[in-house]
């Protein structure tokens, strides 16, 4: 018996994910690790999710069906702050779509990742999610 896609570790969701999702899946979770060394990461839904004192980011490969695929190119990784909202998001890359709060970059390949840009996003990041283990004291 295979375990579910919710089972599985975080590892073993990206080793089944197609080549082309994992290689920009694996090169944004290396920078999240990197960039947000004492997050949580855990496998909901067959995505990796970041937290802390709050959801921070997650990693949503269009082959998980009922992720937040770019309307018209169902074919992008999206990278997805929680907290977009709070972000300065000077650049505009950060997508709202209609919503309130979680905002997304998406990737259809690896060389559009900016690995600078990235990492200043998941530092602004990891410091508004600071911002809640302030309120909590």
């Amino acid at each position: 018996m295979t375990p579910s896609t919710a089972e599985k570790s975080v590892d073993e969701v990206i080793l089944g994910l197609p080549r082309a999702e994992q290689v920009i899946v694996k090169r944004l979770r290396n920078l999240i690790l990197e960039c947000l060394p004492k997050a949580e990461e855990k496998n909901t839904w067959g995505v990796p999710f970041y937290r802390r004192n709050r959801l921070i980011c997650y990693i949503w490969p269009p082959s998980i069906r009922w992720g937040p695929a770019k309307k018209n190119d169902p074919k992008v990784v999206a990278l997805g702050f929680n907290q977009g909202n709070r972000m300065a998001n000077e650049d505009g890359v950060l997508l709202a779509e209609g919503r309130k709060q979680v905002y997304c970059i998406y990737f259809k390949s690896l060389k559009e990742i900016n690995d600078e840009q990235i990492r200043a996003l998941l530092f602004e990041a990891g410091m508004v999610d600071e911002e809640f283990r302030e309120k909590k004291k």
